[in-house]
């Protein structure tokens, strides 16, 4: 209540005139992304590189140190540790051993044979082949791409393809800054972080079209005044709106990062990001996008005119039963 005592009801905020600012910061934040992306790479986990995993809960605080130095000389190759949210939760990753489903099933068997009474419990325990690792990238890629053309082909029909341009150049950004997250976290990048940079876009693209919607109707109403002032009416008459709902959004994200425990913590981290990073997209850099593509057209001039048309006929036609 108290956040929203502080809020204008109607901010004045010069948005579109610190637009360049804007690009410079959305340019730098798509680069450095791009770059981190390419240096340090994404943190695959086992859904996309293929490998063994699992998950122990140890007797006790684990010694990664002890550990590593005894899983290392089994023979099995690579032999990655780490907690999971607690000293006594570890991750253990193997790469994937040659041969058919049984070789996996053994290197398995020798893990635990080797760890002996230090598990208390086995949570997990997990297998994917390269093959199988490939096909999901392709195919986590391939979705990607799919939901981001089809949200540009609904702004497109639901606006006018100025629109659309512009939803689809900030999806591409929120996408490419959240891979730059994941990049420079290294937090592991498995399906369900995949399902968090999907629902990064639906989330931005709710809040772009909110204020796409007041675009629109400022255009109609005021059409002689700029097309920056207009542009900044209405996003500042959308501004608490949005902020409130990112905010609500923000404190159960939290709470989930906080307190759902280490599985769906890459998850949550990612989508908190993406909040951030939606609601920057909608209001600096989409809207002010239509600025360059000289939004107000004779589409919306003509569209509002027919509107008018189709109300005088609806009333001439009231009036002609009234008298008859």
């Amino acid at each position: 209540m108290a956040l929203i005592k502080f809020l204008p009801t109607k901010p004045k905020i010069n948005f579109i005139g610190q637009r360049k600012i804007f690009a410079v910061l959305s340019s730098a934040m798509v680069l450095g992304a791009l770059v981190l992306f390419l240096t340090l790479g994404l943190n695959f986990g086992v859904d996309f590189r293929g490998g063994i995993l699992l998950e122990v809960k140890t007797d006790g605080p684990a010694d990664l140190g002890e550990l590593r130095s005894r899983l290392g000389g089994l023979g099995l190759g690579e032999v990655t540790l780490q907690e999971f949210g607690a000293s006594d939760d570890i991750l253990i990753n193997l790469q994937r051993q040659e041969g058919d489903e049984a070789e996996q099933i053994k290197a398995i068997q020798v893990v635990k044979d080797a760890l002996g009474e230090t598990a208390a419990e086995y949570r997990r325990t997990e297998f994917v082949g390269p093959k199988v690792g490939d096909e999901l990238k392709q195919a986590g890629l391939l979705a990607t791409v799919l939901s981001l053309l089809g949200i540009g082909l609904y702004i497109w029909f639901r606006f006018e393809w100025q629109f659309g341009v512009a939803a689809l150049i900030a999806l591409i950004h929120d996408v490419i800054a959240t891979v730059g997250f994941y990049a420079i976290t290294q937090i592991e990048f498995n399906l369900a972080t995949l399902a968090a940079v999907l629902t990064i876009a639906g989330y931005s693209i709710n809040d772009t079209v909110v204020v796409f919607d007041r675009v629109r109707e400022t255009l109609r109403k005021f059409k002689k005044a700029p097309l920056s002032e207009v542009l900044n009416r209405a996003i500042n008459s959308t501004l608490t709106r949005t902020v409130l709902t990112s905010v609500t959004t923000l404190l159960a994200l939290i709470a989930l990062f906080l307190f759902g425990g280490q599985v769906i913590r890459g998850f949550t981290a990612g989508l908190i990001w993406g909040v951030l990073i939606g609601t920057y997209s909608s209001i600096a850099l989409a809207v002010p996008m239509l600025l360059y593509m000289k939004v107000r057209g004779a589409n919306l001039a003509a569209a509002d005119d027919s509107d008018e048309d189709e109300r005088e006929s609806e009333e001439a036609g009231a009036g002609a039963t009234s008298t008859s």
